[in-house]
């Protein structure tokens, strides 16, 4: 696969997923618009990105749940490289708790940074996307598939992510603009860092999530690179509305 010209997009670009995503495409000479809150990680991994093919990143401090940002992200994209070809939806939390232990406050932070952020910024992008007739895709997860008692808005953020994918995908299908999904099972990256729960904590969840995965091991974040980059590509271009688990069999169970 060759990204040469294009113009790729990328929230959440400073760890987990998207700073994987952001170094696979940077092999494949992408031109790499890097959006985060953390100054100092969008940084390092964009020395990163360099290094591979010599292309220095756009780096976009930003926070995709403020309008004014979600404005200026496509705005500084566009006029640094004048056009987006790619637009990766990879920005996420996760919030912890169900229906009699959760708040109001998780729901929102949880339903604004995972599914209002990503209907904004895809509104703001769709016309450069239809001018390069580009493509998306967002970064779900299987969560919104498969019931849990343990984090009901990131379930449901999740789920409305999913078919926010497909209705997109139906209506700009006649514009020549792909949208898709893909949907892990666990990968361990520091967004579970972010609930609150202590290090024996966490590591009790990662041993029994694993453990109960057919495959026994975490989806490793280039793995889900590498299918991020396989579906904006053009070995892709007959692919469009769908969610791509991978999530080492855990659906299966």
């Amino acid at each position: 696969m060759d990204f040469n010209e294009k113009v790729v997009l990328i929230t959440g670009a400073s760890s987990g997923i998207g700073a994987a995503t952001a170094i696979h495409l940077s092999k494949q000479s992408a031109k790499l618009a890097l959006v985060g809150r953390k100054e100092k990680n969008l940084k390092r991994i964009a020395l990163y990105c360099e290094k591979n093919k010599g292309l220095s990143p756009l780096c976009i401090i930003a926070d995709v749940t403020e309008d004014a940002d979600t404005e200026r992200i496509v705005k500084e994209a566009v006029e640094h490289y004048g056009r987006i070809d790619v637009l990766i939806n990879n920005a996420g939390v996760i919030g912890m708790g169900g229906i009699k232990n959760s708040s109001m406050e998780i729901y929102d932070k949880v339903m604004t940074t995972n599914m209002r952020s990503v209907y904004h910024l895809t509104m703001l992008a769709v016309p450069h996307l239809i001018e390069s007739k580009g493509c998306i895709v967002n970064t779900s997860c299987i969560a919104g598939m498969k019931p849990t008692v343990m984090a009901l808005a990131y379930n449901l953020s999740k789920a409305a992510l999913d078919h926010f994918t497909k209705c997109v995908a139906l209506e700009l299908a006649p514009d020549g603009v792909r949208v898709n999904s893909v949907n892990p099972g666990f990968v361990k990256t520091n967004l579970l860092k972010d609930t609150g729960l202590t290090e024996d904590q966490l590591e009790m969840f990662v041993k029994n999530v694993v453990g109960h995965t057919p495959l026994k091991k975490p989806v490793e974040g280039d793995e889900v690179a590498a299918l991020i980059a396989y579906l904006a590509s053009e070995k892709a271009k007959s692919t469009t509305g769908c969610n791509y688990v991978i999530d080492g069999g855990s659906l299966l169970r």
